[in-house]
């Protein structure tokens, strides 16, 4: 079987987006990822004062102990992915997960250890994905993504959050149907694509809400026959080839697709 390339996971801030494969192709390799914007808990705060919150008082001291240094681990794992340092950024981020999930684990309702883990498994996959170990990064999307959607569910104005999970979900649409699972392919693609139509509804002119659009629609166009989603594809890719607004994941997909290039 073939290894599925696929295109840049581009740090949320923006949204982590790819163009999915057109006519059972796939998209350029990865271009170095930077670690998402997005901070670690402070170290402190499950250790500082471990009989006043629920979460503390369940957790060992050596757990306690571990998850600190976890937050030091992510920390340090962020600076060496914003140098460059993929493969040290992975090896923190690998050593830093298995207390983060402990966490979670003894306190999954505790929010900021939830969120904490989605971002820790985003970045690590960002890393890996650099690195063109895309098994990993997709055994950590798969992971993650039940994580972001709970945090979408709780906070469905965040954009960046809605974003990075349709993101997301629009590599894992790559991956099925590179495989010529398109049924799953489907239903990641049309997963992302409702959230995505809440991001440009929420700012239509936003170019990195419209690309996130339009590649999850590439993706879902490729899946079913439905002609509404195909002509959908064609007029969007073709007033954003004329805006100059799309990006440059998209445009060699939506240049075949609409005969502008050829």
């Amino acid at each position: 079987m073939t290894r599925p390339v696929f295109a840049a996971v581009l740090c949320i801030g923006v949204s982590a987006m790819a163009v999915p494969a057109l006519a059972q192709t796939v998209p350029a390799p990865a271009e170095p990822v930077p670690a998402p914007a997005q901070s670690a808990p402070a170290p402190a705060e499950p250790a500082s004062a471990p009989a006043e919150t629920a979460t503390a008082a369940e957790m060992s001291p050596e757990q306690i102990a571990a998850f600190n240094q976890a937050v030091a681990d992510f920390t340090a794992a962020q600076q060496l992915q914003q140098a460059g340092n993929n493969a040290g950024a992975i090896a923190k981020y690998e050593g830093a997960l298995p207390a983060i999930r402990t966490a979670v684990k003894i306190q999954p309702n505790n929010a900021d250890y939830t969120k904490f883990l989605a971002n820790a498994l985003y970045a690590t996959a960002a890393a890996q994905a650099s690195v063109q170990n895309f098994d990993a990064f997709i055994s950590l999307y798969k992971e993650a993504v039940p994580l972001w959607r709970g945090i979408v569910d709780v906070n469905p104005t965040d954009a960046t959050s809605r974003n990075i999970l349709a993101g997301m979900l629009v590599q894992l649409g790559n991956q099925a149907l590179s495989t010529q699972d398109k049924a799953a392919a489907g239903t990641y693609y049309t997963e992302a694509t409702a959230l995505a139509r809440k991001s440009v509804a929420a700012a239509p002119a936003d170019p990195v809400n419209k690309n996130l659009l339009l590649s999850a629609l590439i993706g879902l166009s490729q899946t079913n026959t439905d002609k509404a989603v195909m002509d959908e594809v064609l007029a969007m890719g073709k007033k954003m080839l004329a805006d100059g607004s799309i990006d440059a994941v998209n445009k060699p997909s939506i240049e075949i697709m609409t005969g502008a290039k050829g």
